[in-house]
This record gives C-alpha cells, structure tokens and sequence, in this order.
C-alpha cells in the first residue's frame, strides 16, 4: 500500500483550515499537502506541522490570482518577471516547511497569442524554476489537468508534460500524476503508470465522476494502487478528493484496499 496524504484544501473542510493539520493526524495520516494560497505566514503552518508531528510534502508555485480564477501564470510571456520572483517566496515557504516538493500550474491559455510561444515560454520557466529549486534541495513537479474542470488550461497530457520536460532538459523536473484529471483525458490509467513512472514525482487521487472518494466511481483504485506498489513507487499518494459525506466517513476505502 503506498504512503498517503491528505490534502488539507479539500479534506477536513468542515474546519478552519489551521484545524485541519490536527484533524489529518488524529485519522492516522504523517503527511499533508495543499493548494497553498500563501493567506498564512510561512511561520503559522511550519508551527501547525511541528505541533502534530506531520511532514508537509507538497506545495504549490504561486499561481496568480486565484479568487479571479487564474491557475498559474508560467506560460504568460508577459509574467516572466513575475514567475522568477514567484520562486524565490516558494524557496522560502519550503525552507520553512521542510517540504521538498513544488507543483506548478501552467495557466489558462489566453486568446490572441501562439500556442508555441505559451509553450517556449513554459519552457524557459521551468528551466528557471527548476535549477533554482534544485540548489535549494526542491523538486518542481508540473500538472496536466482536465478542461471539463478547467476549461482552457494548457497543460493536459501525460505525454505532453513529458515532453515538455524533455524540452526542457533539466533534470529536476517531474510530472505530478492526478489519476482524477488524466481519466478524464486519457484513461488507459495502469498503462500510463507504467511508461511513465520514472517521469512521476507525485499522485494525487479522485474518482470520477464527482471527484469523491476511491470507490464512488468508475476508477479501479484497489487495482491501481496494488499496481503502484509492484511498479515501485516510493513516494506519496495525495488524497485530493471532495468527500461524499463526512471527511471521516470518506475514509472506507483505505481498510478495504
């Protein structure tokens, strides 16, 4: 059975979100993750971590306005200046957090401009954000996600983050692998864990339809889980999902897996 965490931006949301941490450690879970909207000083969570013993393995590059419904602005040819300083408060949230992982979200493509600038221009960003991550002991992930839920993102294929991190050329960059969003574009779950698993540097889960928990929808998860552990997956399994109910009552599917 792969490690799990919880991520605090969609579980326990029945509580403020600083009560959330407590929460994650009384079910029984050692790591947590969140869309970070960097509304907490660096201080506030690195104390909410340290007072339940938990590990903070993911957290998210700045993304924009995200209350104006931005999603990232790495792709922006307009926003470079922006992106390189948006990595420098990343830098400093992770020291805080001892998190070693960063996800960032390409953005929406805008109307009027080339596609092969918004991708030369995603590039060259990650190249950035990617060598100065990587000497400050940081992994950049990058996320392909569905257009039902966000119509317009640019990145939203497992082959097409690859090869953009091919592109790119830098060996501190990675995919983050949300079984949710790709079985909405892609499918065929269990063979894209196996060509690209080297490439994956986190999972996040849901199933579909509705984003619930694993077991409410079509996602084989049992499979899929069992087969990430015969793959050799060492790392955390983020439980990005909207609970059906309660968030305690969300957790069946754990026992039985």
């Amino acid at each position: 059975m792969p490690r799990f965490s919880a991520n605090l931006t969609f579980l326990f949301t029945e509580r403020p979100f600083l009560e959330r941490f407590a929460a994650a450690k009384a079910a029984g879970f050692e790591a947590v993750e969140y869309v970070c909207l960097f509304d907490h000083a660096p201080e506030v969570l690195a104390a909410a971590l340290k007072a339940q013993g938990l590990r903070q393995v993911l957290l998210n590059v700045p993304h924009g306005n995200w209350g104006a419904g931005e999603r990232g602005i790495a792709i922006f040819p307009e926003r470079v200046a922006e992106f390189r300083a948006s990595i420098e408060r990343t830098i400093a949230y992770c020291r805080a957090l001892d998190c070693g992982a960063v996800n960032c979200l390409a953005g929406i493509a805008p109307q009027g401009i080339d596609a092969g600038i918004l991708r030369a221009t995603f590039v060259e960003n990650l190249r950035y954000g990617a060598q100065m991550l990587e000497e400050a002991g940081i992994r950049l992930l990058i996320e392909p996600i569905n257009t039902r839920d966000i119509p317009g993102f640019f990145l939203t294929g497992t082959r097409q983050a690859y090869e953009i991190i091919r592109e790119a050329g830098v060996s501190n960059l990675f995919i983050q692998h949300d079984l949710y969003h790709m079985q909405i574009m892609e499918g065929d779950l269990a063979r894209t864990l196996e060509t690209y698993l080297p490439s994956i540097g986190h999972i996040q889960i849901a199933d579909n339809p509705g984003r619930h928990e694993p077991g409410t929808g079509e996602i084989n998860y049992g499979y899929l889980l069992r087969l990430l552990d015969e793959l050799g997956y060492a790392g955390y399994v983020g439980c990005e999902y909207r609970p059906s109910g309660t968030t305690e009552e969300s957790f069946g599917w754990m026992a039985a897996k």
